[in-house]
Order: C-alpha cells, then sequence, then structure tokens
C-alpha cells in the first residue's frame, strides 16, 4: 500500500511537471515598435498600442512553445494624426478591411551563444505573419529575459524580439520604389507576459 502511495505521488509530481503552463501579456510592460527610413536619410518610428498575445509551454527551456499574437491596426500611432490616419488607408494597411495582424509560432529554437563567458538566452522564433491579405514566414531574434515575481506574487516573464520585413511582400505598396517610404521595416518588441493560475 505504501508502494502504490508513492508511485502515485511521484506519478502527480512528474505531471506537474510536465503541465503545459499558459502565459499572457501585459499589456501595461509591453511595447509594439516599428521604425522605417524616410526619404534615405532618417526615420519614422511608429508604434501599436493595442495587442494581445499567449505563449504555451510545457518545457522549462520554451523550446515546445507555441505563441499567438494579434495587433490591432486601427491603434497604430506616430505621434502625427495625419500621418497616422494615412498609414490605415489602401495605401498601406487598409484597416477597415484587415484591421487585425496576426502571427502564430511554428517553432522557438535555442541558439547556443555565449557573450563574456556567459551563455545568453537567445532563441530563433519562425512562424506565419499575416498583414492585409497576406501570411507569409518569418523569423524573429528572441531574448529572453527570464522570470520573476511582481509585488503581487505573479510570475513574470520577460522578452526582446526583433526582425525586419519588405512591406511590399504584404501589399503594402505605397511608393513601390522605396525613394520616400524605405521597404525595410524593422520591427522591434518589448513584451512581458504574466503566468495564468
Amino acid at each position: 500500500m505504501k508502494k502504490l502511495f508513492l508511485f502515485l505521488i511521484a506519478t502527480a509530481v512528474s505531471v506537474a511537471s510536465f503541465a503545459q503552463t499558459t502565459w499572457k501579456i501585459d499589456p501595461m510592460h509591453s511595447f509594439v515598435n516599428f521604425s522605417v527610413k524616410h526619404m534615405g536619410i532618417s526615420f519614422v518610428d511608429g508604434s501599436f498600442k493595442k495587442f494581445d498575445g499567449t505563449v504555451a509551454a510545457s518545457k522549462p527551456d520554451l523550446t515546445d512553445a507555441k505563441i499567438s499574437f494579434t495587433v490591432d491596426v486601427n491603434s497604430i500611432t506616430t505621434g502625427v494624426e495625419m500621418r497616422d490616419n494615412h498609414l490605415k488607408t489602401d495605401d498601406f494597411f487598409n484597416a477597415a478591411s484587415y484591421p487585425e495582424m496576426k502571427f502564430e509560432s511554428t517553432s522557438f529554437k535555442k541558439v547556443a551563444t555565449k557573450t563574456a563567458g556567459k551563455v545568453t538566452n537567445n532563441y530563433i522564433l519562425t512562424g506565419k505573419l499575416t498583414i492585409r491579405d497576406v501570411t507569409k514566414e518569418v523569423k524573429f531574434n528572441v531574448v529572453y529575459g527570464g522570470t520573476a515575481k511582481d509585488q503581487q506574487g505573479n510570475t513574470k516573464a520577460g522578452f526582446g524580439a526583433t526582425t525586419t520585413i519588405n512591406r511590399l511582400d504584404y501589399h503594402i505598396k505605397y511608393d513601390p520604389t522605396g525613394a520616400g517610404v524605405a521597404k525595410d521595416v524593422a520591427i522591434r518588441l518589448n513584451l512581458e507576459f504574466v503566468q495564468a493560475k
């Protein structure tokens, strides 16, 4: 009887260890930013203020993570209302017809690198990015900042992710020469997730 009891405890611990953990975006501590070259001489920076995302993983190193993310196109801001309104038109995002950008991961692989003798938490995040009516594979360089508990006892996880896309690939064809608005758009995400209880 004692052996059976110990076996059941061991099984329960084992299942708990590999149970899937879900993380939800903390919008108060997360940022979705982009930067695009203007006239070949400077940059216009912008961001999206409304977004949502989840991470689901059972492995401690997150290599089995499934990541979903959506962005509200109408929440775009560059600090100039006239430009923001133009970006929502069919010249760019066509927010009326395509109000959301979406990302679904297909893999999250750890990259073995060392900086100053220390192993860093670098990953390559691969997935499908949908903008307007186009879905294409993209790769993000990700730095996993680790986890910590906040003052309320919630467990948080932090990530930084960067990539560059060609906007023309997503039917954002305003100024197709790229002379005024560059073709390449740099994307930088600073994200904090909270573990579901």
